[in-house]
């Protein structure tokens, strides 16, 4: 006969084999903590975005501010802006004169060139508090009514642009160039408007349009 193994039915089951109802189980413990720590990083998010608006309209008012009259386009402007303005967001967003773009916003491209006293800018790099008494022309201001600028008609002539982003910036720089005498030849034309650069890349035709434009054609 095979062995047969009995158990007592009066001894006790093992003590390792119950889980005692007071401990936690690991389901139990881990929907705990998530949610111990969710609150905790919610709260924490919350009150950290709080303390950085609250620090931040606390600069803005802080901020020192300058009252600025210059000419833009022949008419007497005021303002009062904050000292870190630039003329470039003082042209969009103050006078809402939004030919001259923001391209890279750091002085690389030329698409918000414009005209400071007959002098070409870089209108993202130059403070709108430091420009008091200044005559400013933006693209807004080369044609006279409906009559276009020369450069202006040279450059739909010469077909200069396709996207057309970059153009406010290269004519103005196109007008600069050509009051500076910069347009001996169609090299140093490249040259002094090599500070605006054209993604589409009709530099060519912007050449021709300033030789056009300076009576070389």
């Amino acid at each position: 006969m095979s062995p047969t193994e009995f158990t007592d039915p009066d001894a006790s089951p093992p003590t390792d084999s119950i889980e005692s109802p007071a401990a936690p189980t690991r389901r139990t413990f881990i929907a705990t903590t998530t949610a111990v720590g969710g609150a905790v990083v919610t709260g924490g998010l919350i009150a950290g975005s709080t303390l950085v608006d609250a620090e931040e309209a606390a600069a803005d008012e802080a901020a020192p501010t300058s009252r600025v009259s210059l000419t833009v386009n022949g008419s007497r402007r005021t303002v009062t802006v904050d000292n870190r303005t630039s003329l470039l967001d003082l042209l969009r967003e103050h006078f809402g004169l939004t030919g001259s773009k923001k391209g890279c916003n750091a002085g690389a491209c030329g698409a918000c060139t414009v005209l400071v006293d007959g002098r070409r800018v870089n209108s993202c790099l130059t403070l709108a508090a430091r420009l008091e008494g200044a005559e400013v022309t933006t693209i807004e201001g080369l044609a006279n009514g409906d009559e276009l600028h020369p450069l202006q008609q040279a450059f739909i002539e010469q077909d200069a642009f396709q996207c057309g982003y970059c153009t406010p910036g290269q004519i103005v720089s196109g007008v600069g160039c050509i009051q500076e005498g910069h347009t001996g030849s169609p090299e140093e034309i490249r040259e002094w408007m090599s500070g605006n650069i054209c993604r589409c890349g009709c530099y060519v035709k912007i050449v021709r349009a300033v030789e056009q434009t300076a009576g070389r054609k």
